[in-house]
C-alpha cells in the first residue's frame, strides 16, 4: 500500500516517481536481498498500471477524440496520437539500448539526489524563461514541437530527473501553454508507462507472481490508481493559479533528505 501511495502522487507530478520508489523501498528494506530485487523492481513498474488507469479515466474525453483520430473520425484526434507517437519513440528506443546500464549506474541515491538537484535549478531558471504568455492548445501542436519533447524525454531516463518535469519544460520551450504541456506530458506517459509495464510485466511477470503472489500486486495498483487521481487533479488545479516552482523547494529538500539517510546509513 505505502509504495502504490507513492506511485500514484509522485508519477505525475515534476518531481520523480523513481526516486521516490528508491528511497522507499529501501525504508521498508523491500527488495533489498538478491532473492527479492529483481521480483520488487517488477513489482514497481506493475504498479504503474493503477497510475496509467488515472490518466484514462480523468483525460477519457481526449483520449476517446485519440481514439477517433485512429479511425479518421477525428483531425484533432490524429494531430495529437501522431505527435504523440513521434514523442514516444526516443526514449523508448534508447530505454531498451541503455535499461542494463542505467539500472546499473544511475539507480542509486546519489545520482537520484543530483538529478533532484538540477530538476529544481532547471524550474527555478529555466520555466520562467521558456514560459510564454499564451502558449498554444494542445489541438496545435506539430511533429517538430512532438520530435523536441520526445528527444527531452531521453533525458528522463536519469532516474530522479521526472518524465514529467522535462516533458512539460521542453513543451513549455516550443510554445504550448502550460495547460497544454501537462495535458501532453500526462498522456505521453500513459503511453510510456503502458509499453514499460507490459515490457516488464511479459519478461519478469512469473518473478513478480512467486515472489508476491497475485493480491498485493493489485492492492498496489489500486492505491496507486486512486492517489494518482487524486495527484493529477490538485495538479492541474495548482497549476491554474500558480507555477511550479513549489515542486523545486521540494526537490531540493528530498535531495537533501536523502543524502542525509544516505550518511546515516539508513538506505
Amino acid at each position: 500500500m505505502i509504495l502504490g501511495l507513492v506511485e500514484g502522487i509522485t508519477e505525475y507530478l515534476p518531481i520523480s516517481s523513481t526516486g521516490h520508489l528508491l528511497v522507499a523501498e529501501h525504508l521498508l528494506d523491500v527488495g533489498t536481498s538478491s532473492a527479492t530485487e529483481g521480483a520488487a523492481d517488477t513489482y514497481v513498474v506493475t504498479i504503474q498500471a493503477g497510475a496509467i488507469l488515472a490518466v484514462l479515466v480523468l483525460y477519457r474525453h481526449r483520449i476517446g477524440d485519440i481514439v477517433q483520430g485512429l479511425f479518421g473520425r477525428s483531425a484533432t484526434g490524429r494531430r495529437v496520437l501522431v505527435a504523440l507517437a513521434v514523442a514516444f519513440v526516443p526514449a523508448a528506443v534508447t530505454g531498451l539500448l541503455f535499461d542494463d546500464l542505467i539500472k546499473d549506474r544511475l539507480l542509486a541515491p546519489v545520482p537520484i539526489a543530483a538529478a533532484w538537484v538540477v530538476g529544481a535549478a532547471a524550474i527555478w531558471f529555466v520555466v520562467p524563461r521558456v514560459r510564454a504568455a499564451h502558449g498554444r492548445p494542445l489541438d496545435e501542436i506539430t511533429l517538430r514541437h512532438a520530435a523536441v519533447i520526445g528527444g527531452c524525454q531521453v533525458l528522463a531516463l536519469w532516474p530522479g530527473t521526472s518524465r514529467s518535469l522535462v516533458t512539460i519544460i521542453a513543451a513549455l520551450a516550443v510554445g504550448l501553454s502550460m495547460m497544454a504541456a501537462v495535458e501532453f506530458s500526462f498522456l505521453l506517459g500513459l503511453l510510456t508507462l503502458t509499453a514499460a509495464t507490459f515490457y516488464d510485466g511479459a519478461k519478469n511477470g512469473g518473478e513478480l507472481v512467486d515472489t508476491f503472489g497475485v493480491a498485493t500486486p493489485l492492492l498496489g495498483l489500486l492505491v496507486a490508481f486512486v492517489s494518482a487521481v487524486v495527484a493529477v487533479r490538485w495538479m492541474v488545479t495548482y497549476l491554474e493559479r500558480k507555477d511550479l516552482r513549489v515542486f523545486a523547494i521540494y526537490r531540493v529538500v528530498a535531495a537533501v533528505a536523502t543524502i542525509a539517510l544516505l550518511a546515516a546509513g539508513v538506505i
